[in-house]
């Protein structure tokens, strides 16, 4: 009687201690994949900031004027297309005329 009751309790130990391995390479599993997923969580807010800062160059004004002209082949506004050739022709006068009466102004400031 006494052999069974050992035999059983080595049972039970050898079972314990299998479970008890088993255990722990789970937790260790566990661990490791929580530390694989905060790695990427700090890779993907990498990704946010370099995203943000590319999407606020992509939005200044010389790059939305670039575009403008490259892809939807705009220009800029000009007298001669808003007011016609007779008004254009007197609009680069009179833009003529006032700069050259600013030059001596602005070299006599020298």
């Amino acid at each position: 009687m006494l052999l069974r009751l050992n035999i059983v309790l080595l049972l039970v130990t050898v079972v314990s201690a299998l479970l008890l391995v088993r255990q722990s390479h789970d937790g260790r599993k566990l661990f490791a994949d929580l530390e694989r997923a905060r790695a990427e969580g700090r890779k993907l807010d990498a990704d946010i900031h370099r995203l943000k800062a590319e999407r606020e160059g992509e939005a200044t004004n010389l790059r939305v004027e670039q575009l403008a002209r490259e892809r939807l082949h705009m220009r800029p506004i000009s007298p001669a297309l808003t007011l016609g050739p007779a008004a254009a022709s007197e609009a680069a006068s009179a833009v003529a005329k006032a700069a050259s009466a600013a030059r001596p102004a602005s070299g006599a400031a020298r």
